[in-house]
């Protein structure tokens, strides 16, 4: 009996082990963590695209995505004075690098996930069209919407390229400002103004015209984002970053017209 007890103990253990060792496949399905949630501050271009991202990357993790949606320079006073973010995507890589110097994000978490265009944008039942910034100092054109150039980037970006097109003084008294992108496009769909200059991923999903304005026209505009410091939910924020810049995230950030790192912008 002393020379069999070893053996049955040795086939116990084995049997056991194999029971709790993981099956192995070849392409394993994403790990699901149930009733977890991440809140996203985003830049409000990025609302259609990065709402079909979140949806897709819920049914594949469980990790349900919340979303505030704004003005970039908004939502980044909103995390200095402590709002409860998991991640921040912002319209401009100055923002995160501020950020970072506050020491507000994790350094390795920051990174660029797109390069943004801004169009001239009109409803399709518009009697008015354009081909150039130029165009918009027609005196049958009343009113021009941007998003405020003091805390949203791509308002900025609109200063920037009618100051170079030469027209930023004179349209001074047509300018309406919306207190981000989204709210820009809304005044024109609205037909509370003639036109709005609005970035590329707001106009490519939406009934109306739109004529891209020339990259050389202002600055890039990059965007980066963050894990917040201070979130509770690291490891589904990081993953939902990486999903974002991943093989999953990419092609839907093309499908609205963001240039992707490594990718050359459009002329």
């Amino acid at each position: 009996m002393k020379s069999q007890f070893p053996l049955a103990l040795t086939v116990w253990l084995c049997l056991w082990l194999a029971s709790c060792a993981a099956p192995t496949t070849t392409n394993p399905a994403p790990t699901k963590t149930a009733n977890e949630t991440i809140v996203v501050s985003a830049a409000a271009d990025l609302t259609f695209a990065f709402q079909e991202i979140g949806g897709l990357f819920g049914q594949e993790t469980g990790v349900k995505v919340v979303f505030n949606f704004g003005s970039t320079g908004l939502l980044a006073q909103q995390i200095e004075q402590g709002a409860p973010v998991d991640l921040f995507a912002a319209a401009n890589v100055a923002f995160v690098e501020d950020l970072e110097k506050r020491g507000r994000i994790l350094p390795d978490t920051k990174a660029l996930y797109a390069q943004g265009r801004i169009t001239i944008w009109t409803p399709e039942d518009s009697p008015f069209q354009f081909t150039r910034l130029e165009d918009l100092n027609r005196p049958d054109i009343k009113y021009v919407a941007i998003a405020n150039p003091d805390h949203a980037p791509y308002g900025i970006a609109a200063r920037e390229a009618m100051q170079s097109a030469g027209v930023w003084d004179v349209l001074q008294p047509k300018l309406v400002l919306g207190d981000n992108a989204m709210t820009t496009l809304q005044y024109a769909q609205r037909g509370d103004v003639d036109v709005a200059i609005v970035p590329l991923s707001l106009s490519v999903e939406q009934k109306g015209r739109y004529v891209l304005i020339p990259n050389e026209l202002h600055k890039p505009i990059n965007q980066a984002l963050a894990v917040i410091k201070e979130t509770k939910h690291e490891s589904a924020a990081r993953a939902f970053a990486q999903f974002i810049n991943g093989p999953q995230g990419r092609p839907i950030m093309r499908k609205y017209g963001f240039i992707l790192p490594g990718e050359t912008p459009l002329k």
